[in-house]
């Protein structure tokens, strides 16, 4: 007998849900997220790897046919993956296997096979340019022709013209205004006159047959014309202008003036004046005058603490100490060089060689009562002095 053979049917499989995590992670997702962790987009990444931003989407598309040259795509992905940080080998191997490229080399068919033009591919794929696609957001769209245009902008504008305009034609108003000529109606029409002198070809005829008429003359044309005539006219007066100026003498004021003695030009001043009012009763004092007879820095002061003179006086140099109200005071450096002349007679020296004397009083009276008269023998130099001082005279 023939058994009949029992097959147990498989066990239908279980349907499984899927979870939230439980889906296909692709190159291109993994590309994208890298791109945009970096901040880029295609464009930019055009510019920074010299890749058109056409490949680097079809890269992350897994789109081999976006490609010119199948020969170039396998050093396009690998310079994408290692541009976002990916592992070039593994990210090349995931672009074969989800896009079924197949590497050939250059003796295979498919390597020397004819491919369509990328316009065909193109237009085949998506009948447009693919930068005109909306598939591809890194595209800037075409802006209208109106697009930049502001409503703002265009009520500023006209506001612009109509001022513009009404300037103009305010201008032209005001030069049409300025050039126009009007004439007012008057009652009388003008008349040329001429000047009618009343007073010319006027006589008065006396009933006696003489030039008196009851006693009054009628006076000439001359009288009346002198009548009206202004007298500076007939004999003008001329008064010199620069008189004061011209009374000035430059020898005695201004800066061309001689120096002169402070004295010797008072009395030249009230000379001057009054010749007759000015009498000298009496000699004046004697002057002090620092002798020098070997290099020494002098400093006379006046009573005000201003400096009168300041420096050395070289062997033979004099100073002679100006008059003043109040005595004037020496300061010497070397006191044994300097010696004092009060009418032709030495007195001094000022101190021992080496020593610096201050306060000295350039009185002749001073000078004469606190030093003794120079002994010369002592002072080669101021012998010296003295002698050729008397020699020149």
């Amino acid at each position: 007998m023939i058994g009949r053979s029992f097959r147990r049917e498989k066990a239908a499989e279980a349907a499984q849900a899927k979870g939230f995590d439980d889906f296909e992670l692709r190159l291109g997702d993994m590309m994208r997220g890298e791109r945009a962790t970096l901040g880029k987009s295609l464009l930019d990444v055009q510019r920074e790897l010299r890749i058109k931003a056409a490949y680097i989407a079809a890269i992350e598309n897994a789109d081999p046919s976006a490609f010119d040259t199948p020969g170039f795509i396998a050093g396009y992905v690998r310079s994408y993956a290692r541009y976002l940080g990916m592992d070039p080998d593994r990210a090349f191997a995931t672009f074969c296997r989800e896009s079924g490229f197949v590497t050939a080399h250059g003796m295979s068919a498919e390597a020397s096979q004819m491919r369509p033009s990328r316009e065909e591919r193109l237009n085949r794929a998506h009948g447009k340019d693919i930068f005109s696609a909306p598939a591809t957001p890194f595209i800037p769209a075409g802006e209208a022709l109106l697009s930049r245009v502001e409503p703002g902008a265009i009520g500023s504008v006209l506001v612009l013209l109509a001022m513009i305009g009404g300037l103009g034609f305010g201008g032209y108003r005001i030069l049409q205004e300025v050039q126009k000529v009007t004439f007012a109606p008057v009652e009388n029409a003008p008349v040329a006159y001429s000047e009618v002198d009343r007073l010319g070809g006027a006589t008065v005829v006396s009933p006696l047959g003489d030039d008196t008429v009851a006693g009054v003359v009628a006076p000439t044309t001359e009288a009346l014309d002198r009548l009206y005539r202004p007298q500076a006219l007939d004999v003008p007066v001329l008064a010199a202008r620069d008189g004061p100026i011209s009374s000035l003498d430059p020898a005695t004021i201004g800066s061309l003036v001689p120096e002169m003695d402070p004295i010797e030009l008072a009395v030249a001043e009230a000379a001057a004046l009054d010749p007759a009012s000015v009498q000298v009763t009496e000699t004046p004092d004697p002057n002090v005058q620092v002798v020098a007879v070997r290099p020494a820095w002098v400093r006379v002061r006046a009573a005000d603490n201003s400096v009168i003179f300041e420096g050395i006086l070289n062997a033979g140099d004099v100073f002679e100490v100006p008059l003043t109200e109040d005595p004037a005071t020496l300061r010497v450096g070397e006191s044994g060089s300097v010696y004092f002349a009060v009418n032709g007679v030495h007195y001094g020296p000022v101190g021992p060689r080496g020593v610096v004397t201050s306060n000295i009083n350039l009185t002749p009276e001073s000078v004469t009562e606190t030093f003794a008269v120079a002994d010369m023998a002592s002072d080669q130099d101021l012998a010296r002095m003295v002698n050729v001082a008397d020699a020149s005279q």
